[in-house]
């Protein structure tokens, strides 16, 4: 007797999907599609990007199903892939637009209008996402996603003992972020 999708592990979705069950794929997607847009939200802070690269990654999906290899949770690999594709967009929009760019991380910081209309957690969020990469997605893991230490190193691909100075770093840059936009 055969599951209804919806009572569908994610491994038996993921073994149907790979075997070419589209309505499986849809399952997993539909499924996992939140997770994905708030993990591409807090990257880069932009509902339309978000969207953009929630897109960019069930396609990406699609391609790489395949190749998934049940090693460990499904959802810290689609988050790898979700940063990935967060990355890859903000370096095209980089090359595409640098000044542009520039121009709106300082708007967003510095408070286009009076400082009591911004809201501090989305300072916080903005100063985050001017942190180097490594410290950026460290604090999105552990903070954004509330993964512990362990699970964004697997996420990163590094030690946890790594994730934990890229967290006490990222603490010291936000500090003189947070204090420099305070000043503005």
């Amino acid at each position: 007797m055969m599951l209804d999708d919806s009572e569908a592990s994610d491994a038996e979705l993921i073994g149907r999907a790979r075997g070419g069950d589209r309505g499986a794929f849809g399952k997993l997607l539909e499924r996992h599609y939140g997770f994905v847009y708030r993990a591409a939200y807090r990257w880069c802070g932009r509902k339309a990007d978000a969207e953009d690269i929630a897109q960019d990654v069930c396609v990406r999906l699609g391609r790489a199903i395949r190749d998934y290899q049940g090693n460990g949770a499904f959802t810290t690999w689609l988050y790898a892939m979700t940063l990935n594709a967060s990355r890859d967009m903000m370096r095209k929009r980089a090359r595409d637009s640098a000044k542009t760019e520039a121009f709106g991380t300082y708007a967003l910081i510095a408070g286009e209008g009076s400082a009591e209309a911004q809201d501090p957690a989305e300072a916080l969020w903005a100063a985050v996402r001017m942190l180097p990469d490594k410290q950026r997605d460290a604090v999105l893991l552990v903070y954004g996603e509330g993964l512990s230490h362990a699970a964004a190193a697997e996420v990163m691909a590094i030690s946890e003992a790594t994730v934990s100075w890229h967290i006490h770093e990222a603490k010291k840059r936000l500090k003189l972020l947070m204090r420099s936009a305070g000043e503005v």
